[in-house]
C-alpha cells in the first residue's frame, strides 16, 4: 500500500525537519518546501494527499497560500485537504485560515497525537469525497445513457402513433396521448377491416418507460395481426392474448379494449379485457357504460372474451380511454372512478375532438394538484 505524501511547508527550517521526521515515522511520505511560491510549484506538477502548512510565513502566507490552491483550475489540486499550523492563539487566525479554504489547523507546539487524528480524518474525508464525485459522476453517465434511449424510444413510439384520424364518412374521430414521461405504456390504433368496417382499439400495458414502450410496439404488432384473421373483437382479443402470452409467458400483462364500427349502420361491438368500462354519451347528454367482461391480456395461455353490442344515432359519442383519465384525485383526496367521468364530460360539445378534449381539461381541473400521475390515451367517435 502506498504511504499518503504529505507536502510539508514551513520557513523554519528546524521546525520543518523534526515535523517531517515525525510525519515519517508516523507511516507518512513527506516532501518539505520553505515557502509558498516554491511548493505551489510542487503541487502544481505532483498534487499531494495533504498539505500541512506554517499560518505565519515570509512571501505568502499559510492563509494566502490555501486561497491559491483553492482557486487552482485543475480540481485535483483545488480539492486537497489543507492543514493550517499557528503559533496564535485567538479567533483571528483560525476565522481567517477557514475563510481562505483551510480545511483544519493545529496549533503549535504540535500535539503529535493531535496532528496524527486531524490528518487521518482529513485524508478519510478526501477518500470519501473523491468517491462520492466518482459515483456521481458514473450517476450522472447513467442519466445521460437513460435519457438517450428514453429520446429513442419516445421516437419510436411516436412513428407508430396513427398520424391522423381516419377519414369515415358520417363520423368523427379524434384521439390524445398523453405519457407522465417521454414514452409510457399507453397505446392506441385503428385500421380498416375486410368487410368494411373499422376496428379502434386501446392497451395499458405494465409499467413506464423504454419497456413499456416496447410493449406498446408488441401491442400494435399483435393486434394488426389478429385483426387481419378475425373480424369481430372478442375474436380479436383471443387471438392478441394468445400472441401476447406466446412470447412473454404471463411475465407482463396489458388491459385492453376495441371497437368494431361498421359505420354506415352505426352499430358498434366492443369487447375489453380489464380495461375501463366503454363510456357512451348520447345526443341528450345522457351517459351509459359498458364494462369489460375478461381478465387483462397476458395472464392466461387462453382468453374467453364476450362481446357487447350497441349502436349509435346521430350525435352521440363514445369514449375508448386508459386509466390515466381517472387516476387523479380529486381536491379532497378522494379518488377518481370511471363513474366521476359522467360529471366531468362536456354536455354540449359541437365535434369528437372538442368532447375530447374539454373532457381532459375538466379532469385536470378537479384533480388536486391539476396534472396526471399516469400515461393517459383516449379516442372519441362520434356519429354525425
Amino acid at each position: 500500500m502506498i504511504a499518503p505524501r504529505i507536502l510539508l511547508i514551513d520557513d523554519d527550517r528546524f521546525a520543518r525537519d523534526m515535523l517531517a521526521r515525525l510525519l515519517e515515522r508516523q507511516g507518512f511520505a513527506c516532501t518539505v518546501s520553505d515557502n509558498g511560491r516554491e511548493a505551489l510549484q510542487l503541487i502544481d506538477s505532483d498534487p499531494p494527499s495533504l498539505v500541512l502548512c506554517d499560518y505565519e510565513m515570509p512571501e505568502f502566507t499559510g492563509a494566502q497560500v490555501c486561497k491559491l490552491i483553492r482557486e487552482h483550475q485543475n480540481p485535483e489540486v483545488s480539492g486537497l485537504p489543507i492543514i493550517l499550523l499557528t503559533a496564535h492563539a485567538g479567533e483571528e487566525p483560525e476565522v481567517e485560515s477557514l475563510e481562505a479554504g483551510a480545511n483544519d489547523f493545529v496549533t503549535k507546539p504540535v500535539n503529535s497525537a493531535v496532528l496524527r487524528a486531524r490528518i487521518d480524518t482529513h485524508l478519510r474525508l478526501h477518500a470519501l469525497r473523491r468517491e462520492l464525485e466518482a459515483q456521481k459522476a458514473e450517476l450522472q453517465a447513467w442519466r445521460t445513457r437513460h435519457e438517450m434511449d428514453l429520446e429513442a424510444a419516445q421516437v419510436t413510439q411516436e412513428a407508430i402513433l396513427p398520424i391522423r384520424p381516419p377519414n369515415i364518412q358520417g363520423w368523427e374521430a379524434a384521439a390524445h396521448y398523453q405519457p407522465v414521461i417521454q414514452v409510457g405504456g399507453d397505446m392506441y390504433d385503428w385500421l380498416r377491416l375486410g368487410d368494411g368496417g373499422w376496428l379502434f382499439w386501446i392497451a395499458d400495458a405494465t409499467g413506464h418507460g423504454a419497456s413499456a414502450a416496447l410493449l406498446t410496439t408488441l401491442s400494435k404488432l399483435v393486434f394488426r395481426h389478429a385483426a387481419s384473421e378475425a373480424l369481430s373483437p372478442r375474436e380479436i382479443m383471443r387471438a392478441v392474448n394468445a400472441d401476447f402470452y406466446a412470447v412473454l409467458r404471463g411475465k407482463s400483462f396489458m388491459t385492453a379494449a376495441c371497437l368494431v364500427v361498421h359505420p354506415s349502420l352505426g352499430q358498434l361491438t366492443f369487447c375489453g379485457a380489464g380495461h375501463p368500462p366503454l363510456l357512451v354519451q348520447r345526443a341528450n347528454s345522457s351517459v351509459e357504460f359498458i364494462s369489460s367482461q375478461s381478465p387483462p391480456l397476458g395472464i392466461l395461455p387462453q382468453q374467453e372474451s364476450m362481446d357487447d353490442g350497441i349502436e349509435l344515432q346521430s350525435g352521440d359519442t363514445a369514449l375508448l380511454y386508459t386509466d390515466g383519465l381517472y387516476s387523479t384525485r380529486s381536491r379532497v383526496g378522494k379518488p377518481l372512478s370511471p363513474a366521476d367521468l359522467r360529471s366531468l364530460i362536456p354536455r354540449f360539445a359541437k365535434s369528437a375532438g372538442e368532447f375530447l378534449q374539454n373532457t381532459i381539461q375538466q379532469v385536470l381541473k378537479s384533480s388536486d394538484d391539476g396534472g396526471l400521475p399516469d400515461d393517459l390515451a383516449a379516442i372519441a367517435l362520434r356519429r354525425g
